[in-house]
């Protein structure tokens, strides 16, 4: 029995392209829970887009002003100081402008100790190169 390994060649490519650029935005920042009380009394866990949320996730909800900006359900954000990527899972009530509220799962003692404050935040916009190579 003879046995073979066979090895082929990787071509070297062009190095890859992000498929997003992050928009920077100075927002008022404050945190939220999943309890009675902060969010629909009837289905604390259920966020206004219809998502079940948990603790653990990194999820945030915006107010509607920045939507219109381009921050819609599933977006991506780097929030300045905090590790990983967050999503835009819920949107607040219509009375906040220019405001995300963190998601920290039912720590209130850990939203209440965030308070409100003015951070920087990166959002993710799909190029439109990526989006026509995509499409294609």
């Amino acid at each position: 029995m003879v046995l073979g390994l066979f090895f082929t060649g990787c071509r070297e490519s062009e190095p890859l392209k992000p498929n997003y650029d992050w928009i920077p935005l100075q927002v008022t920042a404050t945190a939220y829970n999943s309890v009675p009380g902060q969010t629909s009394h009837e289905h604390p866990t259920i966020t206004a887009w219809g998502d079940s949320i948990k603790p653990g996730m990194k999820w945030i909800a915006v107010s509607r002003d920045l939507i219109r900006k381009g921050l819609k359900h599933n977006t991506m954000v780097k929030i300045d100081t905090f590790e990983g990527i967050y999503l835009v899972k819920d949107k607040m009530h219509p009375r906040w402008r220019n405001r995300i509220d963190i998601y920290m799962g039912e720590n209130i003692k850990k939203a209440k100790e965030w308070g409100r404050r003015k951070i920087q935040i990166q959002y993710a916009v799909k190029k439109k190169d990526s989006i026509n190579k995509n499409d294609q």
